[in-house]
């Protein structure tokens, strides 16, 4: 903040040099210059070149004053803006296009700085400045910064037009420009269906239309923006006229000196770059506004899935997870729809394996992103070890519970730190950490990583998509194990792997399982058998529980979601044949 002062005082004092310079010429007409006194006149011409200095030093010290603070503004608000990003539960990031995220974290919170350093201190400076300049019109006469004065009050007019109007086009310039990154993103990481199925021009045809609209709210902004800039230097000039036949008029009548007169389009013409810059400067001022709007839609996001404020600690779980009463629904659904989990009731003792099947859209995802607080429950409760895990703090749950999703995701970093990107207490190179990262490759099954150009460092590039789908999903598989829960959640974690890949993940995965409390969603008859028992949702509810063996006897629909998986099983199989 001091700097910030600094920086609109240093810009204050260098108007001031330059509203100075009109008094020292209006002394040097009407002295030196009327007498012939050369030697007065060189001082007053060294006095004006000292306050030329001074104002181009003035302007040198308003940058160097506010270039750090404002970089570190920009810094401070995107470090914030990421961070609650990060907060922010799943739902809101259902809810929200990523390019309309990206777009206010790069380009709203850019103009946001640059206001703060240019922007905000030119306009306070200039309106000084005007006002300033103004009131030393009237030193020389009335009538003159009168007429100056009456003669640009529309510009006030149109100033109030433009921002009203320019207000709405720059939100939905904006707006539109998020739409657009939405629409690249989407077309880059889906450039593989695009080519597959040639769909390249509807795509382009799409962002076409997309970019045409943004260009012709562009076009309209600058059409605003044209209108304003043309008030703003039509009026100073027809102002300069009217001033010009009146002050000829007046040193005629001996009422105003040559100097005055002078020194008054001296001071006419300091003033016309302050006015002309409103009209950049009201543009500035709201996209500006708009941006911040936009930013803080974001920071203000109200968040329900946060730390309790007073939290339990659970000690060394033993790795019971319970889901009592629970039943959940997506804010989208409507009133009239049931929840889509309508009261599940299940209990996993510590160290069991339990599968979870159904048919498709019963809710076997979305009860699995519960435990971690991925969602809230809509009411009942999921209980750790007898604990809500609404009374844990988010990284303590979060360290005794670990998932691995059906569509793996990978970060654009090596594979050692995609693996270990649950073991915050290792460091990444110990041979305890090299230990914990070879383990898990082993139980995964993802020893490929070691043939890689640069083995367990090698980059695996943007989302994993250099890997296949079967890697980048024993990858993620593998950043489950390493995490080291008392509670292992799989969302069918081995769909994209083939036959015999399957079978030796999990023969592994027996092994890691046997001291591990895990729920796993199942879409194959072979991930059931790792199972000590099965539940089978139905309708929002869990309908049976019991072995393999005893739900074939005595679950109608059990036997018939197990033909299905067969079914669809043998399918895959065949396809793996074929190839």
């Amino acid at each position: 903040m001091p700097r910030m002062i600094g920086g609109l005082l240093t810009a204050l004092g260098g108007a001031l040099m330059t509203l100075i310079i009109p008094l020292v010429l209006q002394a040097a007409v009407d002295g030196p210059i009327a007498d012939g006194d050369i030697a007065l006149i060189v001082w007053a011409a060294v006095g004006v070149l000292v306050l030329g200095i001074l104002e181009a030093l003035f302007v040198f010290l308003r940058r160097a004053f506010v270039l750090t603070p404002g970089t570190k503004i920009e810094y401070e608000i995107r470090q914030d803006f990421y961070q609650r990003l990060q907060r922010l539960p799943v739902a809101f990031h259902d809810r929200w296009q990523s390019g309309q995220l990206l777009s206010r974290m790069m380009q709203d919170i850019n103009i946001v700085r640059r206001w703060l350093i240019f922007g905000l201190i030119l306009l306070v400076v200039n309106i000084l400045t005007i006002i300033i300049g103004a009131v030393l019109l009237f030193r020389w006469h009335w009538a003159l910064g009168t007429a100056f004065i009456v003669i640009s009050i529309p510009l006030w007019f149109f100033g109030y037009r433009f921002e009203r109007n320019y207000g709405l086009l720059a939100r939905q310039s904006q707006d539109q420009a998020g739409d657009l990154a939405t629409a690249v993103e989407e077309s880059v990481h889906g450039i593989r269906v695009l080519k597959a199925f040639g769909r390249g021009k509807h795509a382009l045809l799409k962002f076409t239309r997309q970019a045409d609209t943004l260009r012709s709210t562009e076009l309209h902004k600058a059409r605003e923006v044209g209108v304003l800039w043309f008030w703003l230097d039509m009026m100073p000039t027809l102002a300069f006229a009217g001033c010009l036949f009146l002050g000829i008029w007046l040193a005629t009548l001996g009422q105003l000196t040559v100097g005055e007169l002078f020194a008054f389009f001296a001071m006419a013409t300091a003033l016309r770059w302050p006015l002309e810059s409103l009209g950049f400067l009201f543009s500035f001022l709201v996209d500006a506004r708009t941006a911040s709007d936009r930013i803080f839609e974001v920071l203000d996001e109200e968040n329900a899935i946060v730390d309790p404020a007073d939290p339990v600690t659970l000690g060394e779980p033993r790795g019971e997870l319970a889901f009592r009463g629970v039943h959940f629904r997506y804010q989208d659904a409507r009133a009239d729809e049931r929840d889509l989990l309508d009261g599940v009731d299940l209990v996993l003792r510590p160290g069991e394996t339990m599968a979870l099947v159904g048919l498709t859209g019963s809710g076997k995802t979305t009860l699995t992103t519960l435990p971690t607080r991925l969602y809230d429950v809509t009411a009942g409760r999921v209980e750790l070890d007898g604990v809500d895990v609404r009374d844990l703090k988010l990284g303590e749950l979060r360290r005794h519970i670990s998932m691995a999703f059906e569509d793996a995701t990978l970060f654009s970093s090596s594979v050692r730190e995609n693996v270990l990107l649950g073991r915050a207490d290792l460091d990444l190179h110990s041979t305890q950490a090299q230990a914990v990262l070879d383990e898990a490759l082993r139980t995964a099954q993802a020893q490929f990583v070691y043939e890689l150009p640069e083995g367990v460092d090698t980059t695996v590039g943007e989302e994993g998509l250099s890997l296949s789908g079967g890697q980048r999903q024993r990858l993620a598989l593998a950043r489950a194990v390493a995490a080291a829960p008392s509670v292992l959640v799989l969302d069918d974690p081995l769909s994209a792997l083939d036959v015999d890949t399957e079978a030796l993940v999990e023969a592994a995965l027996r092994r890691v399982l046997a001291t591990t409390t895990a729920l796993i969603v199942a879409h194959r008859p072979s991930t059931v058998a790792l199972a000590d028992r099965v539940a089978v949702l139905q309708d929002g509810r869990i309908t049976a529980v019991g072995t393999h063996a005893e739900l074939l006897h005595s679950s109608e629909h059990y036997r018939y979601v197990i033909s299905s998986l067969q079914a669809d099983d043998l399918r895959q199989r065949e396809m793996e044949v074929n190839l």
